[in-house]
């Protein structure tokens, strides 16, 4: 018959497929189960307020138009709902296809099984397949898969929560619209099924059967999967256990299939009590906590608790005499077995020749020890027991007493258990892999010896006094031919053979009297040797492997090995070569990876990669969460040095005395540590989550506070910063890291990451943390709850800059670059506070308070055209007064007549609307300003700190631009092409060295605007009366009850109008021309002396116009006449 698996065989083909996509499904729910957007647990109030319209759970499908309507009715949830689509619709869309995979495994299952039964494969039915051995595997495997599956789901994604995601997926994707989309059949297989994962919860009538049963199954199907399951071996895993002590322990993973296979056939568990009760003789005798996939564990005092026939089987095994029983039973065995196993691991102890004599005993040994960590493991396991269930503590404490558990013996055996197991499988592996060339060596040397003796019988060798013996001479030819014609292939007769020419050498000594001549018998025991070695060579068999991969299976401890952390990471605080040890220990969890990998290799499916990575992912994880313990023992000691260069006056010496060098360097827990790769990601991560923590606990600001606490906290934070980063100088030697450049990544990974999540607020689609380039798995950044509207401490530094500065209560100075109280005349804030920010949070920090800034002023731009458009445009009494303008100045390049009334009327007429108008004018400026301070800082330091890079930027600069510039005069000349990212990089590049200009950026895109000069224009002159000249101090405010700023007011306006076409810039230059030609004309007919406050205002607006964009000064005199200039110079 053809091989099951074989290739050409369709229907074991099939069938394994399935199995292995079964496996990749689990793994992929497992990693899914980590991404689960918090927002669909909807668990505060916030979220329930603000997002309780848009997550609805299948209560939806009672009435889609009901829940639609309720959006379709107010703009502002549609307009959540879209962006909550755009930022979840990837992550919805990869859950929805776990779960689409969950269905078709099981609708791909029953189809397999009616073509079984159908006659699809030919000479196969569902008998046949069960008669095979793979076959019954593979059955049997795929029901118990699709169970696993089921459980996970509902154990690790909560029912309300699949709901609303299925929920919105189906409103969010076209899949509502497809006529073959199976989304009915997968929201009835996981609908909620009541189940909570949380402890105390209260477990739904009939769970989980019901949920197993709304796919149905082949009745016929189930009931030979149970009766295979219930009486055969089907791994064949007694042959590696041959104690019966052992057979619960041989048949634990047939047990955890069984157990899961249960459910689909419920009346097993309620009635049938001979059934139950064979089962539990057979495969829970002694145990009641079991591992059913990957260390999901289950204690079946609590599962079985609704079933009849389950529970009284049970009881015997609960019995309090039993638990004594199998409890102090495995507290002797450990008691004995750890002196035998240390005395095994002692230097030297396991050689070749005791391993060879002891396979038997020394896998006993193993057998023992496994069994033993087993029982003790998973029966002393806290998630094993719910703290509520009465009956549960109580069995717990018995377990704990009566086995006198103690989690560091156990933790020490575990320890020796797996350094033996490895240094055992590594000696064996070798021996395995020389057996032919030792055998070979051996036999050769037996068959020399013999030829040598029989040429000594010959009379010619020269051996003291040996006479000459023909026979013996011939017999020892014959002898070495014999040993030559061993052959290693045929490896049974061999050893069959050499026991006969052992044993006729030892005759031959006898008979014929040779004990006499000394090295005759040397000879002969010698060859005899040979003989023995030979034998022993050829019982290293690959079997003792496997066997010893079998008894060493450690996947039931996946998850509960945890609970050993803490003591883990003390016993390598205390002792750093216990790191060796872990080692063998995390090499034995690893062997767990050959289970859900197993069948998916045999069937050369696609998923092999994803699957391993997850799962070898966790692990080094895991590994990685325990060797963190070295960094962090680094990390307490740095805290010593940080302390002592901040606050003591005399720096830490860069040459530490050689007495001290010792303390400081802490060798041991540095190099015990392999690979170095691991150690250098366990310092990166204790410095992120240190430097991360103390930059949120050091810049939160009370905004109460007088005088603002910025200047101080910055202060204290760069001395933090720099007793981190000298620290961390100091120690890179002493564990061979590259301190600097570790440093600097971090450092600028922690504020690129704060600035991200800051910037998060304006985007509409957000950037999640899986999706994050600064976030990382291994070393994550931490995520700190927000202390006010700022998520990070990136947040808070701006907008503290931003209150301290506001233009409503300070006055900045162009020349002196200060910002003044408006009432107090106090200095508040200068250029020197963009110094401290470089000094605490470096070029990274001033890079990101600055690309905060550019997200800033765009959602101020927004909200500015939303109220020229939604409120001002929207006011018809106002839009007449613009029209009536536009007649008034008419043409540009005249003069208005009657301009003082016509000016005043038409602002009088517009007053009340400029009030929102020149806060959100006066917001875009501050923010310029502090662009501007910003771009200064950078390039002022990058030409002090990289003046090479400096140069060559700003070189590259001016090389494109001339090279753009040419293009643009003649076509044919390069240009970069849309592919090309020079110009994007060269820009990042640019900012970072503060080469560039924030007033010639163009923030938003917008459309034509009706009247956009003419309203711009009458703003402008609404504020000239405002304000007044000072010969010291330029334009400055009149009354500190109206506050206006002037440099933030023109850097604002010039700002907005960049937004838009040159020419409305041009026609609002124009309206000022006109304004103060129409002013002046006025004053000269009637005879004022004095040039008016507000020509002087406007003719100011020009001058600081022309000085901010670095104009030539024809674009003003284009439309005020140079004499009116010279006039306005003799006031300056």
């Amino acid at each position: 018959m053809v091989d099951f698996l074989a290739e050409n065989n369709l229907c074991g083909q099939a069938i394994l497929r399935i199995v292995s996509r079964g496996n990749a499904i689990i793994a992929e729910l497992l990693r899914l189960s980590d991404f689960i957007p918090a927002v669909f647990r909807l668990k505060d109030k916030s979220e329930q307020q603000k997002y309780g319209d848009i997550i609805c759970d299948f209560s939806y499908f009672k009435g889609p138009e009901y829940y639609e309507g309720k959006l379709e009715a107010k703009p502002e949830l549609q307009d959540l709902d879209e962006e909550f689509r755009e930022n979840n619709i990837e992550i919805l869309s990869r859950f929805y296809l776990a779960f689409e995979s969950v269905h078709k495994y099981i609708v791909d299952l029953n189809r397999y099984l009616d073509d079984l039964n159908e006659g699809v494969y030919i000479q196969q039915t569902l008998e046949t397949v069960l008669l095979n051995e793979d076959g019954k595997q593979l059955l049997c495997e795929a029901l118990y898969l699709y169970g696993v599956m089921l459980l996970v789901i509902d154990q690790k994604i909560e029912g309300e929560v699949r709901e609303r995601m299925l929920v919105s997926y189906y409103r969010y994707s076209a899949a509502r619209s497809s006529a073959d989309s199976n989304l009915d059949d997968i929201c009835k297989l996981l609908r909620s099924t009541g189940y909570s994962s949380q402890p105390g919860a209260k477990r739904p009538a009939n769970y989980p059967e019901s949920y197993f049963q709304r796919v149905p199954i082949s009745a016929p199907f189930i009931s030979m999967v149970h009766g295979r399951l219930r009486s055969d071996d089907i791994y064949n895993q007694v042959s590696a256990y041959p104690l019966p002590e052992h057979r619960s322990t041989a048949l634990a993973n047939q047990a955890a299939m069984l157990y899961v296979c249960l459910y689909f056939s419920p009346s097993i568990l309620h009635t049938q009590q001979a059934k139950m009760r064979e089962i539990v003789d057979k495969y829970f005798p002694d145990n009641w906590v079991i591992s059913i996939y990957m260390g999901i564990t289950v204690n079946l005092v609590e599962a079985w608790e609704p079933y009849k026939a389950a529970k009284t089987a049970l009881n015997y095994t609960l019995d309090s005499a039993n638990i004594k029983e199998q409890a102090t039973r495995y507290a002797a065995r450990t008691e004995s077995l750890r002196p035998q196993v240390q005395q095994l691991l002692k230097e030297g102890f396991l050689r070749e020749e005791i391993i060879l004599d002891n396979i038997p005993k020394l896998l006993n040994c193993l057998r023992d020890c496994n069994v033993a960590i087993r029982w003790l493991m998973l029966h002393s396991a806290e998630s094993a027991y719910d703290p509520n269930n009465k009956r549960l503590r109580q069995i717990k404490d018995q377990v704990l007493n009566d086995s006198k558990y103690n989690p560091k013996i156990l933790f020490q055996l575990l320890l020796d258990t797996a350094q033996f197991e490895f240094t055992l499988k590594e000696m064996f592996k070798q021996m395995l892999s020389e057996k032919q060339i030792k055998w070979e060596s051996f036999k050769k040397e037996g068959s020399e010896r013999m030829t040598e003796l029989a040429e000594v019988f010959s009379g010619v060798k020269p051996l003291t006094r040996v006479e000459k013996n023909e026979n013996l001479q011939a017999w020892f030819r014959e002898i070495s031919k014999q040993i030559e014609s061993l052959n290693y292939e045929d490896s049974t007769a061999a050893g069959r053979k050499t026991v006969q020419l052992i044993q006729a050498l030892v005759e031959v000594q006898e008979f014929h009297q040779l004990e006499s001549n000394l090295q005759v018998c040397q000879f002969l025991a010698d060859t005899r040797k040979f003989l023995h070695q030979m034998i022993r060579t050829i019982n290293i068999k690959e079997e003792v492997l496997i066997t010893m991969q079998i008894v060493g299976d450690l996947s039931y401890a996946w998850q509960i090995i945890d609970s050993f952390t803490l003591m883990m990471q003390e016993s390598i605080r205390v002792n750093p070569s216990m790191v060796t040890k872990l080692r063998a220990t995390f090499l034995k969890l690893a062997s767990a990876l050959d289970l859900p990998l197993l069948r998916i290799n045999q069937a050369n499916s696609a998923d092999l990669l994803s699957v391993s990575q997850f799962y070898s992912g966790e692990l080094v994880a895991y590994v990685r969460k325990v060797l963190q313990i070295i960094p962090e023992s680094m990390f307490t000691s740095l805290a010593k040095i940080i302390k002592l260069q901040i606050h003591d006056i005399m720096e830490v010496p860069t040459r530490l005395d050689k007495d001290k060098l010792k303390d400081y360097s802490q060798l041991g827990a540095r190099y015990e540590v392999d690979p170095k790769q691991l150690l250098e990601d366990g310092i990166r991560k204790e410095l992120v989550k240190r430097v991360a923590y103390a930059l949120h606990k050091g810049l939160i600001f009370n905004p109460k506070a007088k005088p603002s606490e910025l200047m101080p906290k910055l202060k204290e934070m760069a001395a933090t910063m720099d007793g981190f980063y000298r620290s961390f100088e100091y120690i890179q030697d002493y564990v061979s890291i590259y301190g600097l450049k570790i440093w600097q990544e971090e450092v600028s990974r922690i504020i690129n990451y704060n600035v991200e999540q800051e910037c998060n607020s304006f985007l509409r689609a957000k950037i999640q943390d899986w999706q994050s380039v600064h976030q990382s798995t291994h070393i994550p950044i931490p995520k700190f709850p927000s202390v006010d509207e700022s998520a990070t401490f990136i947040g808070r530094l701006c907008r503290e800059i931003l209150r301290i500065t506001d233009p409503k209560v300070t006055c900045y100075i162009d020349q002196l670059n200060t910002w003044y109280d408006l009432r107090s005349h106090q200095e508040v804030t200068n250029n020197r506070l963009f110094s401290e920010i470089q000094n605490t949070l470096g070029t990274f920090g001033l890079n990101g308070l600055d690309r905060l800034l550019c997200f800033m002023i765009v959602k101020e731009l927004q909200n500015f055209l939303i109220l020229i458009q939604r409120t001002i445009l929207k006011d018809k009494a106002v839009v007449d007064v613009f029209k009536a303008m536009l007649g008034a100045v008419n043409p540009v390049q005249g003069i208005v007549g009657n301009a003082s009334k016509v000016y005043a009327n038409a602002v009088a007429k517009t007053q009340k609307m400029w009030g929102a108008y020149l806060e959100a004018i006066m917001k875009v400026g501050q923010m310029q300003i502090l662009r501007q301070q910003i771009a200064n800082e950078l390039n002022y330091s990058c030409k002090f700190d990289s003046k090479h890079l400096g140069a060559a930027l700003e070189n590259i600069n001016k090389s494109l631009l001339a090279d753009i510039e040419a293009h643009y005069q003649d076509p044919s000349l390069p240009y970069p092409k849309e592919d090309n990212p020079l110009l994007y990089d060269i820009t990042a590049y640019l900012e970072a060295a503060g080469i560039h200009n924030p007033l010639n950026k163009i923030y938003i895109t917008t459309k034509r605007l009706p009247y956009f000069p003419i309203i711009n224009f009458l703003f402008i002159i609404a504020q000239l009366p405002k304000l007044q000249y000072n010969k010291n101090q330029g334009m400055t405010c009149r009354k500190a009850t109206d506050p206006v700023d002037w440099p933030p007011l023109v850097l604002g306006m010039l700002t907005l109008l960049k937004q838009f076409h040159s020419r409305y810039t041009q026609q609002f230059l124009a309206l000022i021309g006109q304004f103060i030609r129409s002013i002046m004309e006025q004053c000269t007919s009637q005879k004022i002396p004095d040039m008016p406050s507000d020509v002087v205002g406007a003719l100011m607006f020009l001058e600081d116009y022309v000085k901010f964009t670095k104009l030539s000064r024809k674009v003003a005199e284009a439309h005020v006449p140079s004499f009116i200039f010279d006039e306005f110079r003799t006031i300056m």
